[in-house]
Order: C-alpha cells, then structure tokens, then sequence
C-alpha cells in the first residue's frame, strides 16, 4: 500500500516554472514505477511523464517534452516534475501515480493516485 501526496501546484504566468513533489508514504517506494498525469476541465486525464524504479528510463509525453523533468529520490520516496516554460494549455490538476516494477503510460496501469495539485497558466 502507497500513499502519495502531491504539492507545488499554483497560479504561474506564461513562461514561469514550477516544480510539483508527490511524497510516498508506505513501504518499497524504490520498488514502484512513478507517474504523472494531468486532468484539464471537460478533458479526459493524460498521461505527463513516467519514471523506472531506479530512474534509469523515463518516458515523456510529446507536448511536454524539452520542458518537464520527472526525478526521483527513493532516499526521500519523492518523485519530482519541473516544467519550465509553461503554457496556458498545460493549465490542469497534476496527479502522480504508482505501479508495480514497470513503467507504463496508460493511466489504468497505476494503482495508487494522490489527490491532485492545481497549476494555473494564465497572465
């Protein structure tokens, strides 16, 4: 069992960076891939960026790409997304998500969600 945590989420103008964290808390963090998606209004949830047990592979969602860097530290059981210039369209509620050993980029394959962080991009 896994609880996870996310913070970071804010209003930030076009351009501007954040970095979300997504804490875990209960046993083997290193043993669970990490994800993260993102929910926008009326739109179905969308896979962001997923990360191996070791951060060894990691895997990037094409609008994101140049931009967000997920990184772990299993030290800490926190996974990291910084997204660096940002745009009004990555405007929605970023979830991160756990899974067993293997990454994957289907939100069905993650059996542990965190509450969600809202980031706003907007002037």
């Amino acid at each position: 069992q896994v609880q996870l945590v996310e913070s970071g989420g804010e209003l930030v103008q076009p351009g501007g960076s954040l970095r979300l964290s997504c804490a875990a808390s209960g046993r083997a963090f290193s043993s669970y891939a990490m994800g993260w998606f993102r929910q926008a209004p009326g739109k179905e949830r969308e896979f962001v960026a997923t990360i191996s047990v070791n951060g060894g592979t990691i895997h990037y969602t094409d609008s994101v790409k140049g931009r967000f860097t997920i990184s772990r530290d299993n030290a800490k059981n926190t996974v990291y997304l910084q997204m660096n210039s940002l745009k009004p369209e990555d405007t929605a509620v970023y979830y991160c998500a756990a899974r067993l050993w293997n990454i994957r980029s289907s939100w069905n394959s993650y059996d542990y969600w965190g509450q969600g962080t809202q980031v706003t991009v907007s002037s």
